[in-house]
Parts: C-alpha cells; sequence; structure tokens
C-alpha cells in the first residue's frame, strides 16, 4: 500500500513537471532537449528559458489560494477566535499541488523566480497566522498584507525586490469593478491572471506561464488581462494629458470662452472650448475676472452634451509661485478625524459625498488630503463597523489615529482617486461597502468616490482648509518621489 501511494506521488509530480515543461517548450524548445550533445548550447537554451519566467509571481490569499474569504467567518470574528488552517479555511487542492511542485523543483525551473502574497484582507493578524499554520512563510519571499489599494502592495513590492512589473505575474480572483483587483494591477504594467474560482485547476498556473512568454516576448502592453476563458484581453489606457494655452475670446454673461495657442496630439496650434464651471473653485475665473491673455493649464473631454472637446480641470497659471520650478499644484480637500486618518492610513478606500465634490475629477487625479480642526460626531459607529471587520480596539486606535508629525489643520498625503459613482440605499449596506467607507449604509453619501492608493506626505504642511476641493501649491520635497 505505501508503495502505492508512493507511484501515485511519482506520477503526479511527473505529470505537473509535463505541463510545466510543455509550458517552457513554447518559451524555449531546446532548454528541454536534454539529450543534445552540445552541453554549451544546452545551457544557454536552459538560461533563455528561465529569462522567459517572470521574476515574481504574486499570489491573492482569499478565493484565490484558499476559502473561505476570511470576512465571511463571522462567527469566529464575533467570539475572537482565530480560524484553524484546513478546517475552518482550506487551501484549494490545485493551489496546495502547485506550491509543493515549485518547493521540489528537482528541474531547477523557478530558481531564479521569487514569490510573493497581496492581500487586501482586513483580517490582517489572521492572514498571517494562516500563513504560519499552513507552513507557508518559508514559500513567500515578499508579504503585503493590510486593506487598501492593491497597487499600493504592488508598489512596495516593486521597491522591496527591486523587481520591475512587466517581471511579475498576478492571480487573483476579483477583476474589476469597486472591489476589482486584476485591472487596477494591471495597468501598473503587471500580467494579471483573472481566476474567480481560485486556482482550483493546475492548468490555470501552467497556462498562465505560456501568457506571460507570449506577453513579455511580445508586446508587453499594460492592462493586459488572462481572462477567465484564457484568452487575453488589453484595454486601453486613458491617460491625461495636460495642455497650456491662451485665453483667446471670453463671454462673462454665458460664461465660456475660448483657448488658443495650445499644441494639440497631431503638432499643430489649435483652438479649443472652456465653460467657467470647469475651472478649478480657487482660481479668480471662477469670479468672472478672467481676462483675455490669461494662461492657463487644463485637460481635455469630451463635452458630454455635444460630443465635442473641451478644457476641463482648469487651472489658471498666475504668478503666485514667481516661477518657482519646485513648486506644485494639486486640488485638496478637508476631512475631519477620524475618518481622515483612516483615509491616510489606507483602511478607508471609498469616500462618499451627497454634494458633487469630485464628480468633476477623472480617474487618476491626484489630490491632497487636508486634516480639519474637528472630530466627526457619528457617535463611534465607525468602530463597530471595523469590528465587524474582525478588527480588535488596538488595531483600531492604530487605524484612526495620524503618525507623530502629523496633526490637524495639515496636509498629511497625497491620494489617487477612482470612479465616482452613484448608490442605491441597499448598495451602501452591503457589509464590504460599510467597511470600505467605514459607516453605516444609512450614514453614507449617495455618491462614492473610490480611492485607488495613498501615502503620507514626508511632512505635514500646516494650512487653513477650505469647504470643497481647493488649489494647493507645495514644495516639491514634501511629496514622496514616486508621485511626481
Amino acid at each position: 500500500m505505501q508503495n502505492r501511494f508512493l507511484v501515485v506521488g511519482v506520477l503526479h509530480t511527473l505529470c505537473f513537471y509535463f505541463h510545466v515543461n510543455r509550458a517552457l517548450a513554447f518559451m524555449c524548445p531546446q532548454s528541454l532537449s536534454f539529450h543534445r550533445k552540445n552541453n554549451r548550447k544546452q545551457n544557454r537554451s536552459a538560461e533563455n528559458t528561465l529569462q522567459a519566467l517572470p521574476e515574481l509571481i504574486v499570489f491573492d490569499l482569499d478565493n484565490t489560494l484558499w476559502s473561505p474569504e476570511l470576512y465571511q467567518l463571522r462567527k469566529l470574528q464575533k467570539n475572537n477566535v482565530y480560524p484553524i488552517a484546513h478546517e475552518d479555511v482550506k487551501l484549494f487542492p490545485a493551489a496546495w499541488d502547485v506550491i509543493n511542485h515549485i518547493r521540489k523543483d528537482p528541474l531547477g525551473i523557478f530558481v531564479n523566480t521569487k514569490f510573493a502574497v497581496a492581500s487586501r484582507t482586513k483580517s490582517v493578524d489572521w492572514a498571517q497566522d494562516l500563513l504560519k499554520q499552513f507552513e507557508l512563510e518559508d514559500f513567500f519571499h515578499y508579504v503585503e498584507i493590510f486593506p487598501g489599494d492593491k497597487k499600493r502592495h504592488f508598489n512596495n513590492l516593486k521597491r522591496r525586490s527591486g523587481i520591475d512589473f512587466d517581471r511579475m505575474l498576478f492571480f487573483d480572483d476579483s477583476r474589476d469593478g469597486k472591489f476589482g483587483n486584476c485591472e487596477p494591477v494591471s495597468q501598473l504594467g503587471v500580467l494579471s491572471v483573472h481566476c474567480p474560482d481560485g486556482i482550483h485547476k493546475e492548468s490555470i498556473f501552467h497556462d498562465a506561464l505560456n501568457h506571460y512568454k507570449n506577453w513579455y516576448t511580445g508586446h508587453r502592453s499594460p492592462n493586459t488581462i488572462v481572462e477567465e476563458d484564457g484568452k487575453l484581453t488589453t484595454n486601453r489606457q486613458i491617460i491625461q494629458n495636460r495642455y497650456d494655452g491662451i485665453v483667446k475670446m471670453i463671454n462673462k454673461e454665458k460664461k465660456y470662452g475660448f483657448i488658443g495657442g495650445y499644441s494639440c496630439d497631431s503638432g499643430r496650434k489649435s483652438d479649443i472650448f472652456f465653460h467657467f464651471s470647469a475651472i478649478n473653485s480657487s482660481n479668480k475665473a471662477t469670479t468672472g475676472s478672467v481676462q483675455v491673455g490669461d494662461a492657463l493649464s487644463f485637460t481635455i473631454s469630451t463635452d458630454s452634451r455635444t460630443g465635442k472637446l473641451a478644457a476641463t480641470d482648469i487651472d489658471v497659471m498666475d504668478e503666485s509661485s514667481g516661477g518657482n520650478t519646485n513648486v506644485i499644484k494639486y486640488p485638496a480637500f478637508s476631512m475631519n478625524m477620524p475618518f481622515a486618518a483612516l483615509l491616510a492610513n489606507g483602511y478607508k478606500t471609498i469616500e462618499t459625498r451627497n454634494g458633487t465634490m469630485f464628480t468633476r475629477y477623472p480617474e487618476g487625479t491626484k489630490m491632497l488630503l487636508h486634516v480639519g480642526r474637528r472630530n466627526y460626531p457619528d457617535g463611534n459607529r465607525h468602530v463597530d463597523v471595523m469590528k465587524s471587520g474582525g478588527l480588535d480596539d488596538q488595531e483600531i486606535l492604530k487605524m484612526k489615529s495620524l503618525p507623530d508629525g502629523y496633526a490637524k489643520g495639515m496636509l498629511v498625503a497625497i491620494l489617487e482617486i477612482g470612479k465616482t459613482y452613484e448608490t442605491t440605499l441597499e448598495q451602501r449596506c452591503d457589509p464590504t461597502f460599510q467597511r470600505s467607507v467605514v459607516a453605516l449604509g444609512e450614514d453614507s453619501g449617495v455618491r462614492a468616490t473610490e480611492i485607488r492608493r495613498v501615502q503620507y506626505l514626508k511632512h505635514g504642511v500646516k494650512i487653513p482648509g477650505q469647504s470643497g476641493v481647493f488649489n494647493v501649491e507645495l514644495d516639491k520635497n514634501a511629496i514622496p518621489e514616486e508621485w511626481l
């Protein structure tokens, strides 16, 4: 009987390497010709094969490597009991087999490949403890587990490993939308594999290696995703270029004008329409004092009413910065505590408002976060929401506190917004949505804005706050380098 199990295990291992080798054969068929007499050619081919593999393979946890998702273990959360590996939480058998075969790796296929975890779960301690219980700590070279934007995980992985995004391969069960991961990570230039049912078949892993080789040695386009059916899709990313131009004419009564002298993408000079409502609120133009000859900085979008191009996100380029090239202008908004800290610490990933404060700003806009002077009185209901996500009192206190050197009345962080969309009460009462907003459904605004990523400034900057979105000129030395 023992010999029978041994034979089955050997056959299973051989089967795994048959699939991996078949994938690698497409990458470099010569590397699998083990009986060639010319060892130099064989070694050179093997090197080419290894170069065609990702240098970093990254896995999500919930519903990708294991099941169920940790937030679903509400009874354990309520009783403050840690889940038990192989009982409360189980690895997908195929994922377990893939990891074990990689660990053995008798052919040295993955000798130059590292492995990592990137998880947005709010049950951070549980996830880390489960990795220990599953004895996976030694398998993963890098572990990024914290709630927030998946892009932050990958920026951290790039910084820690020194590996470029196009040398990474990422597996996740969530593709796009409010809580999607594959789409935002693919925007960085990481080939992302959408596996909605987790790694439930070893072929998901093998096929991804094939796709990576073809993608890396081919177009290597960002925004590329390996879909559930095995096909590759590449979405074009819309880049918001900024343009400079001079006000050519204005109609103050109807509050519109034309900007002249800007160079369009074709290289020729052109004029473009603008409306005063597209001018950022802290600029002089909103008071009606914009003049012909004023220099403007702007982006270009399609007007939803006319279908024609129009200038948007307009800044009047006054001389307040004195031509100082070390000063950069950002839109900013103010939030009161504790929600400002929850956002700055990456726990709060959706901001809701009843007004239209964020609707005019396109996805990808970078903004500064200002901390108001007051505490928002919600009767500590945010604490109940956070506890429903598995956090204890100490973790909650840490998330709702600012680090030393950052305080009320200061700019504390820089962030990137995602989509802004309207919600129903039913949507706002969804437990996952409530944890992302850190508020109950009935306390949330109807318009939700995603926070894609956030990072503290190098130091807090004391300025007076304003209502709505207001423009701020900030010394570049206060901004983290990766945001410039």
